[in-house]
Formats: structure tokens, sequence, C-alpha cells
């Protein structure tokens, strides 16, 4: 009898033991790795679970395999993961259809960009010549071209060459011909170029806008080929959301309808367009939000580029007196569009690059702010803010979302526009997070710069380009510290869209979005940053790029 209830026994407690070691089922494991998980305590851990989608745990690899039984296992061999890059400030749908262009970054003459253009004109079947990355900054006679050259290789074809930041254009004379600009044509918050009572060519800011809505529209078929390609290549980099800055209703409603068929893995974070059409229908149906898009702000304008002289300052630039550069709308109908904005429950995103611009904007921001809200709106660029008006950022919760390669493409030519004195508050990223309560949000603006974020993340903490100048960084007191930069492409862009309870750190219930690098960017040396490549890129636990 003694026998027998030790036997029981003993089976119970086998029974006991055993309940508690069940396994659970898992789609993937991702295990002997260092993963930056980024959450509160910034914990690095060895191994990663994932089902449908989400991730179900983490923690150390002997645990996880123990406790999961799962359909693929994968040997990081200690490579390091992080959560997937979100590029807070960007324009995905300009950045694929600019793949239809001809492709004129980097060039060093504008005698280069017409040599281009004429290789360009030989296989393009579209109505127009386009391209678009052009910088006079960068070249030896660093002012604005004038299209006569233009004129001559092209007289019957219309040409439009969108510069670098997009803010400025030039055109030939067919296509000003197109848009009936003349000498006589005026517009505000913009210019047309004119030279000895002739038309240059050259539009800057609201002024390109009268040629542009002339182009023609390209074809469904291209732009969907165009938008995949521009996917794949944010996918090879380690980008799972992309914050699209400025979106029309129907192009919104094209991305989605391709997110639904499963074409497009991209999530996306669309910022509107303000044009009537858009507005009406959004604000109708108020905000929208699936896995893969969200609909919750608007975009507005509040003045140009710095590199165009197109940044509204308070003082004239330094190297060009009585300019102050332009207002692209007035505070009247930037008012408007907070209110709208306010009663319907949008964030609003502005772009504000100079110090008289900033300040308008937030001014318009504080009357709509209380100190508590969580409106969460915010400043696009924030490229020049006089300090003494930094502090309205943390009084009002708002969100600087700055692209720190903007600094590192800027600084050769920055100071001529601001003059010394005033650089101390240009591309000033430490000073904005600490008056923004730490909270700042990352991007490239892309096509403006390139689209990789890991030159985000080096720009941030070395401030230095990918020629490693200037050897002591560029205004190097305003670096950010590498954990910081890294919160600020995942989980504080997250927190910038709404969307940290979902995403921007590898957390359990979160989505599964992750990126494989070759190296740790938290530990290597400095110069190896840029050179990091990635491995492999997962959203909601897909593998969508493998090196």
């Amino acid at each position: 009898m003694k026998k027998l209830f030790f036997g029981s026994f003993t089976i119970l407690l086998l029974l006991s033991v055993l309940s508690c070691h069940i396994q659970r089922h898992a789609d993937l494991i991702l295990y002997n790795g260092k993963i930056y998980t980024v959450d509160n305590s910034f914990s690095v851990v060895e191994a990663i679970a994932i089902k449908e989608g989400k991730i179900v745990a983490i923690g150390a690899t002997d645990d996880l395999l123990n406790d999961f039984i799962t359909k693929e296992k994968i040997d990081l061999a200690g490579k390091a993961v992080y959560p997937g890059f979100i590029d807070a400030h960007c324009h995905f749908y300009g950045y694929g259809t600019d793949l239809l262009k001809c492709d004129l970054y980097g060039t060093k003459s504008f005698d280069e960009v017409l040599e281009r253009m004429k290789a360009f004109s030989q296989t393009n079947k579209f109505a127009w010549n386009l391209g678009r990355g052009w910088d006079q900054n960068d070249w030896e006679i660093k002012e604005f071209p004038t299209n006569e050259k233009l004129d001559s290789l092209f007289p019957d074809k219309p040409v439009y060459l969108t510069r670098i930041d997009g803010h400025a254009a030039i055109c030939n004379s067919v296509a000003l011909r197109l848009a009936g600009i003349t000498t006589d044509t005026k517009v505000d918050g913009g210019e047309i170029l004119q030279s000895n009572g002739k038309l240059t060519g050259l539009l800057i800011d609201n002024a390109v806008e009268i040629v542009k809505s002339k182009i023609p529209v390209f074809s469904d078929q291209l732009i969907e080929e165009s938008i995949l390609k521009a996917q794949e290549n944010c996918f090879a980099v380690g980008l799972t959301t992309v914050d699209d800055a400025g979106l029309g209703k129907d192009t919104v409603i094209a991305l989605h309808n391709m997110q639904k068929e499963g074409k497009l893995k991209m999530r996306i974070y669309a910022m509107l367009s303000p044009d009537p059409a858009t507005l009406n229908h959004f604000i109708k149906h108020g905000p929208f939000k699936s896995d893969r898009m969200n609909v919750r702000a608007i975009k507005l304008y509040a003045d140009g580029a710095l590199g165009s002289r197109g940044a509204c300052l308070k003082k004239e630039y330094s190297d060009q007196k009585g300019h102050y550069g332009y207002m692209l709308n007035t505070v009247e109908y930037m008012t408007e569009i907070a209110d709208e904005a306010a009663e319907n429950g949008f964030q609003l995103c502005t772009h504000a690059i100079g110090d008289s611009a900033n300040k308008v904007v937030l001014d318009i921001y504080k009357d709509h702010l209380s100190p508590e809200n969580n409106k969460r709106w915010r400043i696009e660029h924030c490229q020049f803010m006089d300090s003494k008006d930094r502090k309205i950022l943390g009084n009002n919760n708002i969100i600087p979302s700055v692209q720190p390669t903007h600094a590192t493409s800027d600084m050769y030519w920055a100071e001529e526009r601001l003059g010394k004195n005033r650089m101390q508050d240009a591309y000033a990223y430490k000073s904005l997070k600490d008056d923004a309560n730490g909270m700042i949000a990352f991007g490239t603006d892309f096509p403006v710069e390139n689209i990789n974020p890991l030159y985000t993340f080096y720009a941030a903490v070395y401030r230095r380009d990918l020629n490693n100048f200037p050897e002591g960084g560029f205004l190097f007191e305003e670096r950010i510290k590498r954990k910081d930069a890294l919160r600020a492409m995942t989980i504080s862009a997250a927190f910038a869209n709404f969307e940290e309870e979902e995403k921007g750190s590898l957390e359990e219930g979160k989505f599964a979005d992750l990126v494989i690098l070759d190296n740790d960017i938290m530990k290597i040396d400095e110069k190896e940053i840029p050179l990091t490549k990635v491995v492999a890129t997962y959203v909601n636990g897909e593998k969508v790029y493998s090196k």
C-alpha cells in the first residue's frame, strides 16, 4: 500500500512538472543574437519568438527554444537586431515616381545636368523630359542656372528639372509657354526669375506649382511599378514604416488598395495635403487606421528651403541683402487649417525651416494647445529655430521632426546664408530634443536625402558626411547619443505617429517589424556605421528583404 501511494505521488508530481513545461507554438524564433528591444529599459536579449505577425516572447536563447515549438528557427550567430526603422518624414510616393525621371543627384555642374538629360531623352517615352536632384551649391559656380542651353537642346519638348529640395525648378521655354508664364506673371510665396527682362526658366517655391500642374500624370501601371521598386529599395535599408509627408486623397486610396491586395507591404503613416478635396473627404470620414495605413495627420507648409533662399528668416540673408525668404501660406490660412485639425482629431505637421517661419508656427500651435495636450503636433525640419522660441516646444508638447543628414548636406554653405552668429541655432538637434522634453523624431526627407537610415544615425551621432568631413564634426555640440539616435528612428518616431503601442520597440504584443544588421551600430567604430549593411528585414514576421 505504501509503495502504491508513493508511486502514485511520483506520477502526479511528474505530471505536474510536465504541465508546467507545455510548449507553446510559434512561427519563427530568432536566437543567439544581440537584440536591442528599445523598450523603456533599453534592454538587450538573445532571442525573439514570433507568431501570426506579432512578437509573443523575448528572452534568453535556451528559454525560448525550450518553451516553443516553432516552424522555423534562425541562428543569428551573434548578429545585432533592432526594431524596424521608421522614417518620420519622407516622400515615399514621390521617391517612387522620381524613379521614372532622370537622376540628377550628385551632378557637379549644369553641363553635367544637360549631359544626363540628353542621354535620358533618348529612351524617354513620356510627354515631358523630367528630372530631379540638381543642387547649384555643389557646383563650382554656385549660381542658379538659366535655360538657354535647355532651349537649344530641347526646342520642342517641355523640360522640367526639380532642384534637390523640391522648392525650385529649371524649365525650358516650351514648359513655360504651356504653363502660361510670361514676364508679367506674378506669384505669392515664390519667385519667377528674370534677367534683362527675359525669363530665365528658374522658378522658386509657389512658382514651381504653376508648371508642375501642367505635367501629365503617369499611367497607373508605371506608378505601381515605381512604388514597388521604391518599397524594395526601402526594405533593403531596413525601413519598415515611412511617414509620407503630403499625400492627396487619390494617392492615399491607391496606396491602401495596393496594401489590401498584398502588393504593398510597407507600413505608411500618411500626412494629408491640405487641398480641399482631400481635407473634405478625410475630415468627413475622420482618421483612418489599418495595420499598414494610418491617416490622421495634415501636412502644411510655412516657408521654403534654405538652399534656394526660400526659408523665411527674421533677419535678411547674409548672402542676399534685403531678402528674407518667403512664407508660402498666410497666417490666416494656416490658422484655419489648425482649427480644422484641432476640431476633427487630426495631427498637424508643418514644414518650417527659417526662424521666422518657426516662430509663426509655434505661435499658431500654442494658441491651439494646452500644456497637458496629447495632440502630438509636429514641426517638420526645424532647421533654424531661435533659441528663445524653443521653449515653446516643451511647454506645449510639440514634437520636432528633423532630418540629421540635412545638416551634413547643408554644412558647406549654410553659414553663407545665415552668417556665423546665427549658426548656433541651426541644425540644433540636441537642443531641440532637450527643449522638447526629450522627444525628437528622425527622418530623411528622401528623395531630398539618401533613403538609408544608417546615414541618419551617423549624421546625428557624429555630425559628419560620408566623406568623414569635417573631422571635428559640424556643430558637434549638437550631436545626439547613440541610444537617443536609435530611439529617434524607432520608438520616438512611432510615438510621433501615435503608434508606440504597436511598433517602435521589440516587445510582446507588438508587430514583428525588425531589421538584422551585419554590424552592431551601438558598439562599432564610428567610421564603420555608414558601411553597415542590412542582412534581413521583416515586416509582420515576414522576411521582405534578404541580403
